[in-house]
């Protein structure tokens, strides 16, 4: 859970990065509650593997005034987003 006065960017880590393992993961908006999804692409011509227990990306908590109407507040459509996969919902 994301308190109202919270940001959270993530940022894939430069080990595989420099493999041409890219992470993606949209900002955790204030008042967002579940479990993260994170998207993973190789964009090298090379096969990579991603390890078990390592990091691979770092995230970040910048803390500022409370938002006026937080992803909570608008109901956002991946509140409360489960542990199993979920697939984009446009």
């Amino acid at each position: 859970a994301i308190p109202s006065n919270i940001t959270v960017i993530c940022m894939g880590k430069s080990t595989y990065a420099r493999c041409g393992i890219i992470a993606n993961l949209t900002p955790g908006e204030a008042g967002w509650e579940g479990h993260l999804t994170l998207e993973f692409s190789n964009s090298s011509s090379a096969d990579a593997r991603i390890y078990a227990n390592e990091g691979v990306v770092q995230l970040l908590f910048l803390e500022g005034e409370p938002c006026e109407v937080s992803y909570h507040d608008r109901k956002g459509k991946y509140q409360h987003q489960g542990e199993e996969i979920v697939l984009a919902k446009v």
